[in-house]
């Protein structure tokens, strides 16, 4: 048995290894073809194109591995299949599970180096993508300067109508967006030309405008100034702005303070994802009481105090029990004087109306209008308000499925690789065909099947159209019991479209229902 798991563990390392050279090569010449027009024609030595898809290996392996190990494992088990290899070991009373075993172990502990992989390597390589692609855009200014689209460069979004001349340096029609400390945009540069300009050794890069125009919003520090709406504007011949950039390539590695989600491991997305819980949390109720405060609803009326209404009652007898005196007739009278009173004064007073209309008949005519108005106005700024903080609140709420996703992505990744592998391994035994003609068509097929339904549950959840750990599961959990239903078939030595049993069992079905009627 140690000579047999020693050759089929050494077959289908052999296939692992080949097919995981040749998926990665292929995914490579599919991102330089994505990535081909940030590369071609922009002066980029070979050195930064070759980091570039060096960092950007790991993330292929998200996508590499779990096809890899499917196609691999119909290759190997397809091969002993058509060789009749099979046929041989169950002779020798070899089940598929026992020729799968040492498979098992090795897919076992390829599960938990694709954890690790994920947590520590990919989030790393996300990082140096990040890093490099943004310091391209200090080095090499035209890189990032594409045409007719806005492109984000050092603090300002440019766009430019026409790119020419050597490395790209002259500019036709651009326009300029340069935001403020506060993110905003309040400066706008227009000019029908520009060009890029330095010379070997500085450390500055020079774009110069020319026949222009120059538009800013200046922000008054008080509330007078900010009624007049100030702004500058100016016409220019020429206008120079200066770029500062790193003097060589090795500043292209600079580390910059950015972590998405793809760029965090598990330790560092549990914390983030408690604070952003917690922070949306607080929104919400900071949002609730300023929405409450300015409606005005949920306050709470006063409560009547019975005590001092039964004091003042008791008060006001006492003062009208007076000594009898001579006069009988004139001390009752005013004693049933004084109860009346009591009588009057103990009757409830009529209470408001409650009803709108009703409210509104306790005021003249212009005075309802302005209520009406006043009314209306207040309901259009909370709702303004609501809407307002419900685009904040949804980007919230994404900024914190994405974190969950990524989180849960990294432990469905290693159980994909255990549970594809189940998939292909009897997959293999029951087409009985080797070589990379069938096994290599469905081996994709069922990957596009699995990476497509990621794609989709993983958008879905960003979104929060359904929970994101059921985004990040649903794919690997759905290959989990078509991997269960091919191994028993595999183990039973049955065919993948034979249906006979499930005819045997409506026959049998029906058997017992006959049976039961004629009882």
């Amino acid at each position: 048995m140690r000579i047999l798991d020693t050759y089929i563990l050494r077959r289908f390392l052999l296939n692992f290894f080949s097919s995981f050279v040749i998926l990665m090569f292929i995914f490579i010449f599919q991102t330089i073809w994505l990535f081909i027009d940030d590369f071609a024609g922009k002066g980029l030595d070979i050195v930064i194109i070759g980091k570039f898809l060096f960092y950007l290996m790991p993330n292929l392996t998200e996508k590499v591995l779990p096809l890899t190990v499917l196609l691999s494992s119909i290759l190997t088990f397809g091969a002993f299949a058509e060789n009749y290899e099979f046929a041989a070991m169950k002779a020798s009373g070899i089940s598929l599970q026992r020729s799968m075993l040492s498979l098992i172990f090795f897919v076992t502990i390829l599960g938990g180096v694709t954890f690790y992989f994920a947590n520590n390597v990919i989030p790393a390589s996300e990082q140096k993508i990040y890093n490099l692609r943004k310091n391209i855009a200090t080095v090499k200014p035209a890189a990032v300067i594409e045409e007719g689209v806005f492109s984000d460069f050092e603090g300002m979004n440019i766009k430019v109508d026409n790119k020419h001349g050597e490395n790209d340096r002259f500019l036709d029609k651009v326009i300029i967006h340069e935001k403020s400390h506060l993110q905003k945009n309040n400066k706008v540069i227009k000019a029908k030309k520009g060009e890029l300009i330095s010379s070997e050794g500085s450390e500055i890069i020079s774009l110069v405008l020319t026949d222009g125009h120059y538009y800013e919003d200046i922000i008054p520090k008080g509330k007078e100034g900010k009624r007049n709406f100030p702004f500058a504007r100016a016409n220019f011949e020429s206008y120079t702005r200066n770029i500062l950039v790193p003097e060589n390539d090795q500043d292209l590695e600079e580390e910059r303070n950015v972590r998405t989600d793809k760029m965090k491991n598990i330790a560092r997305l549990t914390k983030d994802i408690d604070s952003l819980k917690r922070g949306n949390v607080n929104v919400v109720r900071a949002f609730s009481k300023n929405i409450a405060n300015r409606m005005g609803v949920f306050v709470p009326l006063m409560a009547k105090d019975t005590m001092a209404e039964k004091k003042s009652k008791s008060i006001k007898l006492d003062s009208l029990i007076t000594p009898m005196t001579k006069n009988t007739a004139v001390a009752q009278a005013d004693t049933a004087k004084a109860t009346q009173k009591v009588q009057i004064e103990a009757i409830p007073e009529k209470e408001p109306p409650t009803d709108i209309a009703g409210v509104l008949d306790l005021y003249q005519q212009w005075q309802r209008v302005q209520i009406l108005n006043s009314a209306n106005n207040s309901v259009s700024s909370i709702l303004n308000s609501v809407n307002g903080k419900k685009d904040e609140l949804d980007r919230r709420y994404k900024i914190t499925n994405m974190h969950i996703l990524s989180l849960h992505k990294k432990f469905a990744l290693a159980f994909s690789c255990i549970i594809l592998f189940f998939v292909g391994a009897p997959l293999g035994a029951i087409i009985r065909k080797g070589g990379l003609g069938l096994p290599m068509v469905i081996a994709i097929v069922l990957f596009l099947a699995y990476y497509f339904l990621g794609v989709f549950a993983g958008n879905y959840a960003k979104e929060g159209n359904i929970h994101p750990i059921a985004g990040a599961w649903l794919s690997t959990l759905i290959m989990l019991p078509l991997g269960i239903f091919l191994t028993r078939r595999a183990t039973a030595d049955r065919g993948l479209t034979s249906f006979g049993h499930i005819i045997d069992f409506f026959k049998d079905l029906f058997k017992k229902k006959t049976k039961e009627s004629a009882i």
